[in-house]
C-alpha cells in the first residue's frame, strides 16, 4: 500500500519573498517519473537552475493536489530544451471536485530548435476558484522518440 502524509496548511500559503503560492506547503505533488538530480520540487523553487526532468521518454504528468481549495489568478510555466529539436505539447487542466473531473485551461504546442529556440515561457491570467487539483500533462515529442519531458518552473498565484 502506498501512503502519503499530508500536513494541514492555511487556505492560501504564499512565500514571504514573492506573490507566488508556496506549492511545497500547499499541495501534494504526484508525478509519473523523475530523473535523479532533477526533482519536481526544483520546478517550484525560485532561483533553482535545474528544474524537473522525467526519468523516461514519453508523456508525463505532474499533478498538484491542494490541501485546501485555491483561488488562482496567474499561472507561469517555463520549459527549456538545450539538446534536441522537437515539438512538445502540454495540456494544463484543473479540477474543483478533487480530481474526479478536469477542465482544460490550455493545450499548447511549441517547437524547440536549439540553440536558437530553446526556451518556452507561458503566462496565463485566469480566474479559477475552488481549485482542488491542477494537472500538467507533457508530451515531450509529438513525433515519438527518446525526448524526455522537463519543466524549468511552474509558478501559481
Amino acid at each position: 500500500m502506498r501512503t502519503r502524509l499530508i500536513i494541514p496548511t492555511p487556505e492560501t500559503v504564499r512565500s514571504r519573498a514573492e506573490r507566488w503560492l508556496d506549492v511545497e506547503r500547499a499541495a501534494v505533488v504526484e508525478i509519473t517519473s523523475e530523473e535523479k538530480g532533477y526533482p519536481v520540487e526544483s520546478a517550484f523553487v525560485s532561483g533553482e537552475m535545474r528544474g524537473w526532468r522525467a526519468a523516461e521518454p514519453g508523456p508525463q504528468t505532474i499533478r498538484l493536489i491542494f490541501d485546501q481549495p485555491q483561488k488562482l489568478k496567474q499561472i507561469s510555466l517555463v520549459f527549456e530544451e538545450k539538446e534536441i529539436q522537437r515539438t512538445q505539447e502540454f495540456v494544463l487542466r484543473w479540477s474543483s471536485d478533487g480530481g474526479n473531473s478536469f477542465r482544460e485551461i490550455v493545450r499548447q504546442q511549441w517547437n524547440f530548435s536549439p540553440p536558437q529556440t530553446k526556451r518556452e515561457v507561458e503566462e496565463y491570467q485566469v480566474e479559477l476558484s475552488n481549485v482542488t487539483s491542477l494537472e500538467l500533462v507533457i508530451v515531450p515529442n509529438m513525433s515519438g522518440g527518446v525526448a524526455r519531458a522537463s519543466l524549468k518552473s511552474l509558478r501559481l498565484s
